[in-house]
């Protein structure tokens, strides 16, 4: 896996990681976009993982995904957010690719924060469980479930404002999904 590949100086106005600390209580001086991960987990029949929100009244469903923490590798971030969002160890899972490219939303006025910025830059990773009989547990803090998706219904699954990450994530990983699905045939 590729650690940064920006300078996070030229990117300091708009880009940061949550310190560990205090977890970005204080106000950000200008408008950032958090840096985070996110992971599009493939069971072996080639369907994605997605969670329910627990936190939104209409159900809404999305891929795990989380703040980097500062001085924290993308490898790090990656497996502590699968770990406390779908209870998921390294052994549950083999990374088979990374978007070859940082990807951006913005979030809606209203869920914009101290904490989160305008939004999130993120990495993804294209992960496959090794065993299907690994199980996943939503936190039931921020997910109270999970289902097994094919690539379009994730796409169909997203909010407006993430809607574009997971149509680049999609058309990214087909060829993954069809390639790992050929594998178990």
């Amino acid at each position: 896996m590729a650690d940064w590949r920006f300078n996070p100086l030229q990117l300091k106005r708009f880009f940061k990681r949550t310190p560990m600390a205090d977890q970005g209580a204080s106000p950000p001086g200008e408008a950032f976009f958090r840096a985070s991960v996110g992971a599009m987990v493939l069971d072996q029949k080639g369907r994605v993982l997605v969670l329910r929100r627990k936190d939104v009244a209409r159900p809404t469903w999305q891929l795990p995904q989380g703040g980097l923490h500062w001085e924290e590798s993308l490898e790090i971030a990656l497996q502590r957010e699968l770990a406390e969002e779908t209870g998921l160890t390294p052994d549950d899972y083999a990374v088979l690719a990374e978007y070859p490219r940082w990807l951006a939303y913005e979030l809606p006025a209203a869920f914009q924060s101290q904490r989160l910025g305008k939004g999130q830059v993120q990495r993804w990773f294209v992960c496959r469980l090794v065993d299907d009989l690994a199980k996943v547990r939503p936190d039931q803090v921020e997910f109270d479930a999970f289902k097994w998706v094919r690539l379009d219904e994730m796409v169909a699954h997203a909010v407006a404002f993430r809607r574009s990450i997971y149509e680049q994530l999609a058309a990214f990983a087909a060829d993954i999904v069809d390639h790992a699905t050929l594998m178990e045939r």
